[in-house]
């Protein structure tokens, strides 16, 4: 290993623009004659639109549905059998399906002008009941989100491997788990800057966007205008986290806009809107059967699942994803004969649902963690013991699980060992057998999970979406003074990606990573990319950057050899040099050559020159799996329902890491976001369809000092699938700390009877959980 290639634990290159207020965001972007955009928003979750009235004064900074003339409507569809249709309008017309959905846009020289106009547009709306809650969403009689659907499922979904094999278990252990609806809470909001440039007749689009091109796909498709008008700029973007993997109504409009009136337009989400309106992700419910030996062996899984997707099917992925994975995934890295999912994606007057970091994972290594448990409890053994009792064994690997999936490499026992190692279950069980002296109660959680990543095209041509990965391609440029360029269409949003596919490079090439820049975000400037989401962006742009640079390499050492009067292959590049029998010769006086000396190249030589672009697709592309097991040990106040996270440690496993610490910083970030869902977070909605907050006072994130230091400890299995053996990591720090923690409450407070099954675990649940628990006696005495 160089001291700069992969393995290296460099500090990310772009923290020093970034942490010094030098990048550029969207909201930084300013242009001539530009104005801003605001929305009228429906106040209302579900009613009919009976009339929308502009004053005269504001008619030519008014726009409605029925002005977008040739403006088709969003359309996220799937080839799974029986999935329904929604059409997303880009302005709403007849009727609007959530509160914040887009009636009309407002445009003034200000943002603050164009919130005053918007506030004068007067709606005339025709109430209509509101389907917010997904399971009554299915009764008969339900009020209708999509009216010709005739009910308000927009999948649904049956895995069935034996199960019926596993109803004779001497164990059966049933819960009904659930999630709450969650924001995603991005530093930066989403945003669109959209100008005309008449010279190439094109519309140019900034946009805080995750997939570039496939934004530029579903544009193309809703203004009918062809794709090289378009063109889509990301700039530096402050967190996506799925939040901004999606065609926006707002991205469709601006640039109707601009076309329109032809000066640049821009619209600035805003927190309200961010939290009210634009999307959400995580809200799952599960009624889940485990079926056990005495010992703690799986015989089988039963499940029901149910997925508010909201009232669209959001672009480019669709209503399907989330619940259908719950089917695919669910068995997460345990072995065990029998198996049955049945999962609804179903339809309310919520805004739509997203994938959102860990996607459907993290739900279901909630619902399945939690159930283990359960069943230790009724066996009375360790949690840890029916883990390691059913995990997947590394002499199994590669290995096809219940539903197919193809673990690519691991050792799943030994990342649980290792952190039971860690967080010292002996002490832990020692401490909780005598009295705290606050009155406090102590528990411990374990969590262990897999993360399917990079998935290919073998995984979404099944699932008949708009959005198939193909061959990553990347393109590698040598300056002529010897630097690298670097070009790829995927977008880095806080992975890091500057400095880790430079590694990359300087592992094949010897370039310096401060020589090397990433161009990206750009679709006039890069290949086509399906974009960064599912852990993807090592595995397939590190690949394409690795397969580029290698035939970059193969160029270079020919020009060399020329350089050298060697034979090629006598010659070999090192630490970026040509090397041959008698001499060696730099990348930069090689590159110098080609650019400004060509007189001195033979006359053989390649005419593609410096510059490669190549294309990259794993062995195997279904997926790398990588994995970890976490442990946590909490303190809960029973009578106040406050948890304190004493130790936390985290043992996971992303193949060949390319650099440990952007890996350390993934995993960071996760967990932060994982200790919201597990204790703090959650979009709660009334019975009319109205989401309960609007702002940071309402919705409740972890700061600084609610996020603990946890401990990490990497394992390195590598993938035999990948260029040098990397698995996607980004998603994994968020999939498994609210059912580690939900689990250390639960065991803190087995001994008051409780049982918490719902995230987030506040502390007004838990001091109902705990009341409720204490008049258990109560009323039995009384009836007796």
């Amino acid at each position: 290993m160089s001291q700069e290639g992969v393995g290296a634990r460099l500090p990310r290159k772009e923290d020093e623009r970034l942490m010094r207020g030098r990048g550029q965001f969207v909201g930084d972007i300013r242009l001539p004659g530009m104005q801003d955009v605001a929305f009228v928003r429906s106040p209302l979750a579900h009613a009919r639109i009976r009339a929308i009235t502009v004053p005269e004064a504001f008619r030519d900074r008014v726009f409605t549905a029925a002005d977008l003339d040739g403006v088709q409507p969003i359309r996220a569809v799937s080839g799974l059998p029986g999935f329904k249709v929604s059409e997303q309008p880009v302005l709403a017309t007849g009727k609007v399906r959530q509160v914040g959905e887009l009636v009309a846009m407002c445009v003034a020289p200000t943002r603050a002008e164009a919130e005053d106009i918007a506030a004068s547009v007067v709606l005339d709306l025709e109430e209509l009941p509101a389907v917010h809650d997904m399971l009554a969403a299915r009764d008969p009689g339900s009020a209708l989100v999509h009216e010709h659907w005739g009910d308000n499922v927009f999948l649904e979904t049956l895995v069935d491997v034996g199960i019926a094999a596993a109803f004779d278990a001497p164990i059966r252990v049933s819960r009904t788990i659930s999630t709450g609806r969650q924001c995603m809470a991005p530093i930066e909001g989403r945003g669109t800057v959209v100008q005309v440039d008449h010279r190439l007749d094109q519309l140019v689009v900034h946009t805080a966007s995750q997939m570039p091109h496939i934004v530029r796909n579903g544009l193309s498709e809703c203004l009918g205008i062809e794709q090289g008008r378009i063109r889509i700029v990301s700039p530096d973007v402050g967190g996506g986290f799925g939040y901004k993997a999606i065609l926006l109504a707002e991205d469709v409009a601006l640039c109707w806009l601009a076309l329109r009136r032809g000066h640049p337009v821009r619209w600035l989400e805003d927190r309200r809107e961010h939290l009210t309106a634009n999307a959400n992700c995580r809200e799952h419910h599960y009624r889940i059967t485990a079926y056990a030996e005495r010992d703690g062996t799986l015989r089988g899984i039963d499940c029901e699942a149910t997925v508010d997707s909201g009232a669209y099917s959001a672009y480019p992925f669709s209503a399907c994803l989330e619940a259908a994975q719950v089917a695919s995934i669910l068995p997460g890295p345990y072995d065990f004969p029998a198996y049955r999912c049945r999962t609804w994606s179903v339809a309310t007057n919520k805004c739509p649902i997203l994938p959102y970091r860990g996607v459907a994972r993290t739900g279901v290594c909630f619902a399945l963690e939690l159930v283990l448990d359960a069943v230790a409890r009724e066996a009375g053994i360790a949690p840890e013991t029916v883990r390691e009792k059913n995990l997947v064994r590394p002499g199994q690997m590669p290995f096809e699980n219940i539903t197919k999936k193809h673990f690519d490499s691991g050792d799943y026992p030994q990342a649980l060992a290792r952190a039971l190692g860690a967080i010292d279950v002996a002490s832990v069980r020692a401490r909780q057998r005598g009295p705290e002296p606050d009155g406090r109660r102590i528990g411990l959680g374990l969590a262990v999970y897999c993360e399917q990543a990079a998935h290919g095209t073998s995984v979404y041509s099944g699932w008949g979406i708009p959005m198939v990965p193909g061959h990553e391609q990347a393109s590698a440029r040598l300056t002529p003074d010897g630097g690298l360029e670097l070009r790829i269409g995927a977008h880095s949003h806080g992975q890091g990606l500057e400095t880790t596919l430079a590694q990359v490079a300087h592992e094949i090439l010897g370039v310096p990573v401060a020589r090397t820049r990433l161009v990206h975000g750009d679709t006039a400037m890069t290949p086509y990319s399906t974009g960064s989401w599912g852990s993807r962006v090592m595995v397939m742009a590190g690949g394409a950057v690795a397969a580029a640079c290698e035939t970059l390499r193969e160029r270079a050492i020919r020009i060399g050899a020329h350089l050298l009067q060697a034979r090629p292959e006598a010659c070999r590049l090192e630490a970026g040099h040509v090397v041959g029998p008698s001499g060696d010769v730099p990348l930069e006086a090689i590159a110098r050559t080609w650019y400004r000396r060509p007189q001195d190249l033979a006359p053989d030589v390649d005419p593609g020159g410096l510059e490669v672009t190549a294309g990259y697709k794993p062995v195997r592309d279904s997926g790398t799996f990588s994995y970890a097991a976490h442990a946590a040990v909490v303190a809960v106040d029973p009578d106040l329902g406050t948890v304190e996270i004493l130790d936390y440690v985290i043992v996971e496993d992303g193949g060949t890491l390319v650099n440990p610490l952007v890996v350390d910083g993934q995993i960071y970030g996760g967990l932060a976001q994982g200790v919201g869902t597990a204790l703090y977070e959650e979009m709660r909605f009334d019975a009319r369809g109205q989401p309960l907050a609007s702002t940071f006072a309402d919705y409740l994130l972890p700061g600084a000092a609610e996020v603990p230091m946890a401990r990490i400890d990497h394992m390195e299995t590598p993938s035999p699938y990948t260029r040098f053996g990397q698995k996607g990591i980004g998603e994994g720090g968020a999939i498994a700390p609210p059912a580690a923690l939900v689990n250390a409450i639960n065991d803190a407070l087995s001994g008051l009877g409780v049982e918490m099954l719902h995230s987030p675990v506040t502390p007004r649940r838990i001091v109902e959980a705990v009341l409720a628990a204490r008049a258990v006696p109560a009323r039995t005495r009384a009836a007796a």
